[in-house]
């Protein structure tokens, strides 16, 4: 790799890292102000009318989660029937509807912020799904993440209160002041940029050659913004990102990064402002960037040593990546997009070396906190914190606490049982499928392109990626089959709603505290000695539940 390629690759990561410093501090004053404002805006109260919702009245830990149940499911049920009576919507292009149990798995996974997909976009569906389907769920599944992390942050912050806000509020909210302003003015840029904004259906075109081509058309600008925007990931294309209608040039590629990364890297700084101390805020995102800086590092340099017989023949590890891109503009982009829950892909992660192919798919093991999902990064790092505190209190022999909370066993309960959910859901989802004979003749003899250990390692990407909410996938992996899109579905739906069912129920729980008093032997949670420990608390408990699969997946290719 020449030097100008290396130094072309810095300056990709060094200008997504000036922009994220430079947004840090504007972007999450403005979160935190969404939040805290006592004033709605003519709009909202319009909405608020229709829908019969006081926005004075605050709810308790268990109206909120009713509240974010509830708009799920319907949200679900109206997908599915978009998709099943596609046939009949206008601006269907001819498409039919979409059978039953993808339409199952597809609806699951744009509602859980997750956009896995089983099926190739621009020849299933049609204009109206994607419009009022899917890309209403991109909004509307961002903003829940965000409301529930907001829930955790007013759990920290008050006193000795018995509610946690107002769903409804926080919701809309983070829709019309947030995700839609700032998906506008991206969607803007992205057309500006050559970016596909249209209505056109199929086109057929004639080629140099003399032969004919079709080629898709479609909303796409629009929809790409809140797909980067809001941590959805679900490409108009099947190609996704990768496809030049949703992503022509290199400079639009550092531009899609940096929309993922904007939102969950500011939201330390709206959660330190809560809180009412910054430096909580600095702590937490000292966390979040030295994991991801490590991630990024760690992918890059294991796909540029090329290793393997097949790069090493061909020069390279280029097989799936786009040579606009080339391997450090896809390995930003891939540790990016999995660092948080986009899912979202300019390179085919499957076409990976095997050891480079296992950092992605570390990355959502640790539960996407580097800087994660919006609002779910955050809410995950906090739940970690807690963890950490617990730890430290034990270490010092004191009783832990936490932003003046105390953590008792009623909260290290909720913590733990957060922590285990995915792992056992990855794992088990992963060990039914080859360990049930009629399922595991389907999946070898259907669904698996490649045999052997990176066999097991397309299906363990696949569950990890839907039971963190992520999307991304090792593409040799036919998942349009009964089995997995039906275990696929329940993944992305317990790994989505039973996390944030126990981070509503801490919030209450730390929103009823009075704040204790710091003295001489509480925890600094803001100095270097804590950012560490969380950090070795994060690695470590991911490292110990992976590992053993792992070493029989992608390190056991890689070490062969």
């Amino acid at each position: 790799m020449d030097a100008a390629t290396i130094w072309l690759g810095i300056l990709q990561a060094a200008t997504v890292l000036l922009m994220l410093a430079l947004l840090y501090r504007p972007l999450g004053d403005w979160i935190a102000r969404v939040y805290t404002s006592e004033k709605d805006w003519r709009v909202e109260r319009g909405l608020y009318r229709v829908i019969g919702v006081d926005s004075r009245a605050e709810q308790t830990w268990q109206a909120y989660t009713r509240g974010v149940l509830v708009f799920s499911v319907i949200g679900v049920l109206f997908v599915y029937a978009l998709q099943r009576f596609q046939a009949v919507l206008p601006y269907s292009l001819g498409l039919p509807p979409v059978p039953e149990g993808l339409a199952f798995n597809t609806a699951v996974s744009f509602v859980t912020n997750t956009n896995w997909q089983s099926y190739s976009p621009e020849v299933t569906l049609g204009y109206t799904v994607q419009l009022a389907g899917l890309a209403v769920q991109n909004f509307v599944s961002a903003s829940v993440g965000i409301a529930v992390a907001i829930a955790l942050v007013r759990g920290f912050a008050r006193r000795g209160s018995s509610t946690i806000g107002n769903f409804w509020v926080d919701l809309t909210r983070g829709i019309a002041r947030l995700l839609l302003p700032l998906s506008i003015v991206a969607a803007i840029a992205l057309i500006v940029a050559g970016v596909a904004q249209n209505f056109n259906g199929f086109t057929e075109v004639g080629t140099i050659t003399g032969g004919t081509q079709v080629l898709p058309g479609g909303p796409v600008a629009s929809q790409e913004a809140i797909k980067e925007l809001g941590t959805n990931g679900g490409g108009f294309f099947n190609a996704n990102s990768s496809h030049p209608f949703e992503n022509p040039a290199p400079w639009t590629s550092v531009l899609e990064i940096l929309l993922l990364l904007c939102i969950p890297f500011a939201m330390p700084r709206a959660f330190g402002k809560m809180v009412g101390d910054n430096r909580q805020g600095y702590a937490i995102l000292a966390v979040m960037a030295s994991i991801a800086v490590v991630s990024i590092t760690a992918v890059t340099w294991l796909e540029s040593l090329g290793l393997g017989t097949a790069p090493q023949l061909a020069g390279g590890a280029m097989e799936g990546k786009e040579v606009r891109y080339g391997i450090f503009g896809s390995t930003l982009f891939a540790g990016a997009t999995t660092l948080t829950s986009t899912g979202a892909v300019n390179s085919m992660h499957d076409s990976y070396t095997a050891l480079g192919g296992m950092i992605p798919m570390i990355n959502m093991m640790l539960g996407e906190i580097a800087p994660g999902g919006v609002g779910a990064g955050l809410y995950g790092m906090l739940i970690l914190a807690v963890i950490a505190v617990f730890v430290g209190g034990l270490l010092v022999g004191r009783t832990p606490e936490y932003l003046g909370k105390k953590i008792g066993p009623a909260q290290i309960k909720l913590a733990s049982l957060y922590i285990l959910v995915t792992p056992m859901l990855v794992l088990v989802g992963t060990a039914l499928s080859f360990a049930i004979p009629a399922v595991r003749s389907d999946v070898e003899s259907v669904s698996l392109n490649n045999p052997g250990s990176h066999g097991l390692s397309e299906v363990l990407y696949a569950f990890t990626s839907a039971s963190n909410n992520n999307g991304s996938a090792f593409a040799g992996l036919t998942a349009d089959t009964p089995w997995l899109v039906t275990a696929l579905g329940v993944a992305m739906l317990l790994g989505r709603f039973v996390p944030i069912v126990l981070v509503l129920a801490l919030a209450g729980s730390l929103a009823a505290q009075e704040k204790v008093p710091a003295t001489s032997g509480t925890l600094p949670t803001y100095r270097p000695q804590f950012v560490g420990l969380l950090a070795v608390v994060a690695v470590v408990v991911t490292a110990l539940t992976y590992f053993p699969v792992l070493t029989l997946g992608p390190l056991a290719e890689g070490l062969v």
